[in-house]
């Protein structure tokens, strides 16, 4: 008696990437950065370790990609009526964020570069910078916040410190009100 196999589906493209991506995540939510292994991903994510080291030869680059595969292109804040809603929530989305996988592998790969490794740049404020930036553009469009106040420093203050607070495993609910209140206000209010 032979058992017939169905053929086993190949997948290719996007659909690999993805399923890579996403056995990543799963992959530092459960065992963490240190312990996240090219081989335990393949088995997760049903793929080669050959596929996975073509598109990203080293850990971090693998890392990165997997981070950037979670955060969308453009970060949309809804309008909460003003801007201190606007930023508490914002940033709290954030702060949520990387509570899981990503903060995670936010300081695993921090942790790498300063070891000798070259993925610091990687970590950059790309899509947080211009989700705060469309939110101070919408608090001046609504007479909130001087124009002369969207500058970059002061647009980059309070994500910076979340970064940091990141780094250093403080994302405790307090850590928004302070970040909103103490740092990106009082940079952003005349």
């Amino acid at each position: 008696m032979t058992t017939e196999q169905a053929p086993r589906s190949r997948r290719r493209g996007a659909a690999l990437e993805k399923a890579i991506l996403e056995a990543v995540l799963a992959e530092l939510d459960d065992q963490g950065y240190r312990a996240l292994t090219v081989e335990a991903v393949a088995a997760r994510a049903s793929a080669s370790k050959a596929s996975i080291y073509r598109r990203w030869p080293t850990k971090p680059q693998l890392v990165l990609a997997a981070v950037r595969h979670t955060i969308p292109d453009r970060v949309g804040t809804p309008d909460q009526g003003s801007l201190r809603a606007d930023l508490l929530h914002l940033v709290s989305t954030m702060a949520a964020g990387f509570r899981g996988p990503l903060g995670e592998a936010m300081r695993g790969v921090v942790g790498d570069a300063l070891g000798g490794g070259d993925h610091l740049g990687a970590l950059s404020a790309g899509t947080s910078l211009a989700a705060v930036t469309a939110v101070v553009e919408r608090a001046v469009a609504r007479g909130e916040v001087s124009p002369e106040r969207l500058v970059r420093p002061r647009l980059e203050a309070g994500v910076a410190y979340l970064r940091h607070q990141v780094l250093m495993d403080r994302l405790d609910d307090a850590l928004v009100t302070e970040i909103v209140d103490d740092v990106m206000l009082p940079l952003l209010l005349d």
